[in-house]
């Protein structure tokens, strides 16, 4: 199955702005990794960008993933890119 990178920014105060989507948040990337679409996530040790792997049949499907999230619902995550990626190694 295709495996895909997701880049993205947090906002600005980011700690005390995700503070009420948080447990939303890790429940849904739990169940996520359950169903084997989540390989990896999470943010950058400077809280500016947020760093995801997935495997998933397209990329409309990891789209479909990411923008269900309370992070970008909410406007935690600011924007976002995402890539197929060749696991070389």
């Amino acid at each position: 199955m295709p495996k895909y990178v997701m880049w993205g920014s947090y906002c600005e105060d980011v700690l005390e702005k995700r503070t009420p989507y948080r447990q939303a948040h890790l429940d849904g990337l739990a169940k996520q990794k359950a169903a084997g679409v989540l390989v990896t996530i999470g943010p950058t040790k400077d809280l500016t960008k947020v760093f995801a792997i997935y495997e998933a049949q397209d990329e409309a499907t990891v789209r479909q993933v990411v923008e269900a999230d309370p992070y970008w619902q909410n406007q935690i995550w600011t924007e976002y890119d995402v890539k197929e990626w060749i696991q070389a190694v």
